[in-house]
């Protein structure tokens, strides 16, 4: 095709042509490695016997080459995507709806995979078995206290949410500079949540496998953890590129997405913190 066609069949109207592209696969089959090295590491055995010493001294190294490859190609495909917005000026207003109401039904996907977490926890807690002794918590289990380090990151976080709506108000303004210094303290922020949390996990007084309650807290805190951690990359990404000037006041949806996943991430914690720490104290 002659540049002049290609020009005639892509720049009479505002909609984004996709171009091919070779992350799809290399993405996928990176996530099949990792399934398939969770399987093994998991199931040492799964390949054969005369295998399985050997997988079991590998462990749960059976997870990086997928776990390598998964990273690879979100840097590759993100790096894209950063062009096609900032160099080729592919995300008009029409094509920026789009992306707004993907990033919705994204976060919409997130509330249902939290429900499920919450539906576990007020299923045990509601109605407990004679198994745990028809008691919420179960008997024997000492839960944190809520008004102690878990009320800290609470704090902590709704900070960071004040800070990161502080970065987009800048951003709206023009004021890039200050926009960079309130995500820089988002992050950091983000970063001492994560910390908190690594340390109470470590001092906590039960662990994973001892019943429903350990169950559901480390499953539901966990996975929260794990977003915070993606938020926090999220947002280092758009730290970065505040810095360089790829965002304008009417240009910047991929901040305004970080920040959505953000805010997402402040509620989930907030419901946590009333019932899995406050509300499982009290009762």
């Amino acid at each position: 095709m002659s540049d002049h066609a290609h020009n005639e069949s892509h720049g009479n109207h505002p909609y984004h042509m996709v171009e091919p592209s070779h992350w799809p696969i290399v993405g996928s089959f990176g996530g099949l490695l990792m399934a398939v090295g969770l399987v093994i590491a998991m199931h040492p055995g799964s390949l054969g016997a005369e295998l399985q010493p050997l997988f079991e001294s590998i462990g749960y190294w059976t997870v990086a080459p997928g776990f390598i490859l998964g990273i690879i190609t979100m840097i590759g495909w993100w790096r894209d995507v950063i062009d096609e917005a900032t160099v080729q000026k592919m995300h008009t207003k029409v094509v920026q709806i789009s992306l707004r109401y993907g990033m919705m039904l994204f976060i919409i996907s997130e509330v249902m995979f939290f429900a499920a977490w919450f539906w576990a926890f007020f299923g045990a807690a509601l109605f407990p078995t004679d198994a745990i002794g028809s008691v919420w918590p179960p008997e024997g289990v000492k839960v944190f206290d809520p008004f102690s380090l878990p009320l800290l990151n609470t704090l902590i976080l709704l900070t960071s949410g004040f800070t990161v709506t502080w970065a987009h108000h800048d951003i709206r303004e023009g004021n890039m500079s200050h926009a960079a210094k309130m995500l820089g303290w988002t992050v950091v922020l983000g970063l001492i949540f994560t910390s908190l949390q690594v340390f109470e996990y470590a001092h906590a007084p039960f662990g994973f496998r001892d019943g429903i309650y350990s169950s559901t807290f480390f499953m539901a805190t966990g996975f929260h953890g794990f977003h915070v951690i993606v938020g926090t990359v999220f947002l280092a990404v758009c730290w970065w590129r505040a810095t360089k000037g790829h965002f304008t006041s009417e240009h910047h949806f991929g901040f305004e997405a970080a920040a959505w996943y953000w805010h997402f991430v402040d509620v989930v914690w907030l419901f946590l913190f009333s019932f899995v720490y406050v509300w499982s104290s009290l009762v």
